[in-house]
């Protein structure tokens, strides 16, 4: 198994891609930390996960940095060590520029950018000082050409993948391992919530000619947290199915 014996922290583990990440590494032998602001998604998890002592839930908000600290103290508590962190953690609040709050633009920029900056500062600091490890950002396609009506979201993911390859010159030296990837568009409810033409004319940009599936997503995530990638570092993956080429 690619991950036996890891242990691997996930955000934003009660969505659609959370859900598939922890699946996929139980599956290649990890242990889990699942971290969500809603503790009844995180319990519906376990529930469904059944999987006992091989995975914990953190009720954290991934914009504070206590809570993020929390993470790690009781990660480190539960398992002894941390060896993958994903930055998983988002949501939307799309509006075009014109109609868009200062608070949802805030919003946004908070939950993906800075929450992602201070699970990969968490992330590193502990993992420096033990051996090194493997953090994940999930940033989006979005972040790559900009989508009308995302300008908070974009400019967020667009940032992800700054500090993704900034993080990564700072700690490589001591095994730290910082890696993102750009997911496109993938059946979730994210999706589901996006009217049917919009949904066409996006599936026509597509040379694979379909949608991706969480579980598509879960597996490259895999890849860069196994040491199959053990020789990457400030690299950004696309998992869109060749949109936006």
């Amino acid at each position: 198994m690619l991950l036996d014996g890891k242990v691997a922290v996930i955000t934003g583990a009660g969505g659609a891609l959370g859900a598939a990440m922890a699946i996929r590494f139980l599956e290649e032998g990890a242990k889990l930390v699942l971290t969500d602001v809603s503790q009844p998604r995180l319990e519906a998890m376990l529930q469904e996960l059944n999987v006992g002592a091989r995975a914990i839930a953190v009720v954290a908000d991934a914009t504070n940095e206590t809570d993020t600290n929390k993470i790690v103290t009781e990660a480190t508590a539960a398992f002894s060590t941390i060896d993958v962190w994903i930055n998983n953690a988002g949501l939307a609040r799309d509006a075009t520029m014109r109609k868009m709050t200062v608070d949802d633009f805030d919003l946004v920029i908070d939950v993906h950018l800075k929450g992602a900056w201070l699970g990969t500062r968490a992330a590193a600091d502990w993992m420096r000082d033990h051996g090194g490890g493997s953090i994940i950002n999930v940033s989006s396609i979005s972040g790559k050409v900009g989508n009308p009506g995302q300008t908070n979201y974009s400019a967020a993911k667009a940032g992800m993948v700054g500090l993704t390859k900034a993080a990564a010159k700072e700690v490589g030296f001591a095994g730290v391992r910082v890696n993102a990837i750009q997911p496109g568009l993938i059946n979730s409810p994210m999706l589901d919530a996006m009217p049917e033409k919009v949904q066409a004319s996006r599936l026509s940009e597509i040379p694979l000619g379909r949608f991706g599936e969480p579980t598509e997503v879960a597996d490259v995530v895999v890849f860069l947290a196994s040491d199959m990638s053990r020789y990457m570092t400030g690299t950004v993956l696309e998992i869109s199915g060749g949109r936006n080429l």
